[in-house]
């Protein structure tokens, strides 16, 4: 069997792996602060009612 050609390839698909679980972290924290601010009350009317 072609080894150096099978090592390629699963080194190729961690790395993917690793890119998307990486990427998807990512997007979840942004979407988790999103949605944080926009259920927030922004404070500018906050101050204007005091």
């Amino acid at each position: 069997m072609n080894y150096p050609i099978l090592i390629g390839v699963a080194i190729l698909v961690i790395l993917l792996i690793g890119y998307l679980i990486r990427k998807n972290l990512k997007d979840k924290k942004k979407f988790e602060e999103e949605t944080i601010q926009s259920e927030l009350p922004p404070e500018k009317d906050d101050q204007e009612n005091v």
